[in-house]
Parts: structure tokens; sequence; C-alpha cells
């Protein structure tokens, strides 16, 4: 960061704590615009800080696979951490793909920790993190939206996704979805045997296709090519 823009963060930043404290003094409806005026403020001074970004997505990541190794209540708080990481990191990047379908994952591995019901606030917030996902790639966490569906025993949702993720190449191996076990409550149906069955017609070779986004991605070295794609419809 040059000089110049150093200082000019730093004047941003003093006057945004100054729009805080008369926040703070004030009442009501005007206390409200100021405090939204001031926060809009901090996230300005965010923005546009790669390497922030990519510390923060990092940390995340590494914390969520520090959870997994992990049981109970220390587990949860070690998720918790990945998803504020997450959080932070999108506040930074808005279209930071890795930190969208990452912090879907934590949310998933957390209610699953917790053993909460499909219809719990925490599936809730993954599937807007996959959703988000979608927005940045299309089709990018639809596997993941998939596995929702299932859960929540939504067939129709979730032939959709599968077909959106197919459709994307965006689908894991195929011993990967038959085992995986949040697709246990459909795979019985005969939409979905018609739907891999059709799918070991198409091709011999892994589902996945070579320039597919895994389900859940890799630390961000490797993602160079798809973290700051623009929003498709």
């Amino acid at each position: 960061m040059s000089l110049l823009s150093s200082f000019t963060k730093r004047n941003k930043l003093t006057a945004t704590i100054k729009q805080t404290a008369q926040a703070r003094k004030s009442e009501g409806t005007a206390a409200d615009h100021l405090f939204k005026g001031a926060y809009q403020g901090y996230a300005e001074l965010l923005l546009d800080d790669p390497l922030r970004a990519d510390a923060l997505y990092n940390w995340g990541f590494a914390l969520l696979h520090q959870a997994k190794t992990k049981a109970g209540f220390e587990a949860a708080k070690i998720y918790q951490d990945a998803v504020n990481k997450f959080a932070f990191c999108m506040l930074i990047n808005p279209n930071y793909l890795a930190a969208a379908i990452n912090g879907g994952v934590a949310y998933m591995d957390l209610a699953r920790l917790t053993q909460v019901e499909p219809d719990d606030e925490l599936y809730h917030l993954a599937k807007k993190q996959f959703e988000t996902a979608n927005a940045i790639h299309k089709g990018t966490a639809s596997y993941n939206l998939a596995c929702i569906y299932a859960l929540r025993g939504d067939q129709d949702a979730c032939l959709t996704a599968l077909e959106n993720s197919r459709d994307n190449g965006s689908l894991p191996e195929f011993d990967d979805i038959m085992g995986d076990p949040d697709l246990d409550l459909v795979k019985g149906q005969q939409w979905f045997v018609d739907f891999v069955e059709a799918l070991g017609k198409k091709t011999e070779s892994p589902v996945v296709a070579a320039d597919a986004a895994p389900v859940e991605e890799a630390a961000v070295g490797e993602l160079a090519d798809i973290e700051t794609m623009p929003t498709e419809d």
C-alpha cells in the first residue's frame, strides 16, 4: 500500500469513527442512519485488499480442517470460527467463490456435529452460502444444494440441483455420489436410479469435468482462476 493510499484510508477511518461517535449520541431513525453510514464506511475500508482476503480465506480453510479432527464443543467452536473467517473474507471480496462454498461446508459440518434437523437454521445458512457460490459461478455449489434438498426430502429440488451440477461440470465422481450419506433418502427413488444410470451411459470416465470446481474448495493457491469470477445470472 502506498503512503498516499495509507494516509487516505487513515483519514477515512478517522471520519468513520467520528460518525460512529455521533450515532451513539443520537436516537431513533437519525441514529440508525448514522450507524448504517458508519458500517458502510468500515466495509469500504476493507474492500479491494486481495492479500487480506486471501489470508482470511486460508485461515478459515485451516480452521475448517482442524475442526474435523475435534469433537463436541471444541469442534463446534472451531467451525464457527471458520465461518466467521469466510464471512470476513467475503466482506472484503464478495466474489470470493472458495469462501462462499467453504462457508456452506462449515455450516453443514456444524449441523451434522450438533445433529440438528434438516430444517434447522444451520442448514438454512449453508443453503444461502451455496446459493451465493452459484451466483458467483453458475452451478459450482449445485451438488451441495442437492444434498440439502435430499436431507429435507425435497425430491424435485434435489433432482433439479443434480442436473444443474451435471450440466455445469461440477458433479463429484460417481463413487463419491453413491457413497454420500446426505443422499441416502433419495438413492432408492427411481428418478435417482435413472439419473445415475444416465451418467454411466454418457461416459465411463469420472463424472466430474477436468476443470470443475470441487465440492469443497482447496486453498487459495490452487484457485487463482476462479476465486474472483464475475457474477453470472
